[in-house]
């Protein structure tokens, strides 16, 4: 990793110059793609398992937790003065040192990337198929394995864009399809009502079952709030001068961002899990049949935003292979260099989410161990390394609280998670 950051650092000195030309409105999109997605679908399942009380409290907690730690890694950005810190792992290294930091970070970051691209992958496919059953129910039946092959070939031509000004259009269609088909699902729901013999009792089964749902349920919230793995990237592409840093429209479009998150995230949640109770599907719309052209807009919309999402992690992960490749093995850049590098890494997520199209048990993993650290308390940590607040001070209390919370959050998260996909592993056939 260190041979890898001195070579970053090569060329981003090439590239001082590049124009920094975005607004803070393009950060609430962005934002709004990168962060509203699968998760939200997931949302009314995770409550199942968790309650109302808890749920409630595991959403209003995590959501203020997340939007303070954004607004520390915002003010993080231009900590020194002159530099610009435009990737997490350069703030990592600045503050714990070239080597923990790098270690520290970078793989962190890389399994939030990478496993929101698994994910996204599951859910295009997921979407995909309830489209195409929702417009032509007497059609033949593809295997989920197919949809989402069907879908990650798309990924293969976008992926080609050059970098995230070039996908400002796209995150902009997927930032309107998130807020629109998250109305549309609770809407749906709430014109539902309640399904007949609803409950909202816990599921039954053993004292070890329930915990470990619990804990997954728990790695699904902290999946939905996924944004700062790519915020400093966002950050970057704002203008800064002293009289105006960038962190004034970035904490602007981010507060835009989250009051969005908020009206797509809470009433999907409760009125999702209002509705159907503790047999809710892990994934909203697939519960949803009725009436089925607004189902079928819905998961198209879906279908829409996950595509741009997918590109919103991905063109970090695609700028550090080929940086690595260029400077360390000589490779010419160009489209060639493109489309190798970019294709492998889009059929490598393709794999994956094929063998593992475990939706909701993705999410609990995913969430707990990679989103958990990089959205709840490394900020924190790399905030007291850097800014060294005053002991027993109100800001030295109020990460080291974040602290505590994300590290307990991540281990029972995790656990839970993995148990589930080992689970479901164990019992599913892949083509029939």
């Amino acid at each position: 990793y260190r041979g890898f950051f001195l070579d970053h650092q090569v060329v981003d000195g090439e590239k001082e110059g590049t124009a920094r030309r975005a607004k803070w409105w393009y950060v609430t999109f962005h934002n709004v793609t990168a962060m509203v997605g699968a998760g939200v679908l997931s949302l009314p399942y995770a409550m199942a398992h968790l309650g109302w009380g808890p749920g409630i409290v595991a959403l209003l907690v995590s959501w203020c937790i997340t939007l303070y730690t954004l607004r520390l890694l915002i003010e993080l950005h231009e900590c020194v003065p002159g530099v610009r810190f435009d990737r997490y792992r350069d703030l990592g290294v600045h503050a714990l040192g070239p080597r923990l930091g790098l270690w520290v970070v970078v793989p962190q970051q890389l399994i939030v990337q990478l496993g929101c691209d698994v994910v996204y992958m599951v859910t295009g496919g997921n979407c995909l198929q309830k489209f195409a059953e929702s417009v032509c129910p007497g059609c033949t039946r593809l295997h989920q394995s197919y949809w989402i092959c069907i879908f990650g070939s798309s990924q293969f031509l976008l992926s080609q864009l050059r970098d995230l000004n070039s996908i400002t259009a796209i995150s902009l269609a997927a930032a309107v399809m998130s807020l629109s088909y998250s109305t549309i699902s609770w809407a749906a729901c709430l014109a539902k009502g309640p399904v007949a013999g609803v409950s909202y009792a816990y599921k039954a089964g053993t004292a070890a079952d329930s915990v470990f749902r619990v804990c997954s349920a728990l790695g699904q919230v902290a999946f939905a709030f996924a944004g700062h793995g790519v915020v400093l990237e966002i950050q970057a592409t704002i203008p800064s001068t002293p009289t105006k840093p960038s962190k004034v429209p970035m904490w602007k479009g981010t507060v835009a961002a989250y009051m969005v998150t908020a009206a797509c995230y809470f009433p999907v949640a409760f009125i999702g899990y209002w509705t159907f109770g503790q047999d809710v599907s892990d994934n909203v719309l697939v519960a949803l049949e009725r009436p089925p052209w607004l189902v079928a807009a819905a998961n198209m919309m879906v279908v829409i935003h996950v595509v741009g999402s997918y590109q919103v992690y991905a063109m970090p992960i695609f700028e550090s292979m080929e940086t690595f490749l260029t400077t360390r093995f000589r490779v010419p850049p160009g489209l060639l260099l493109r489309l190798v590098a970019r294709s492998t890494y889009v059929a490598f997520t393709l794999f994956v989410a094929v063998t593992f199209p475990f939706f909701g048990d993705l999410l609990g993993f995913f969430g707990g161990f990679g989103f958990t650290p990089t959205s709840f308390f490394l900020p924190c940590i790399l905030w007291l390394k850097i800014k060294k607040p005053r002991r027993f001070s109100a800001p030295w209390f109020a990460n080291w609280g974040c602290i505590v919370v994300g590290v307990l959050l991540m281990l029972v998260s995790t656990m839970g998670g993995l148990r589930s996909i080992i689970q479901d592993a164990s019992t599913f056939q892949f083509y029939s």
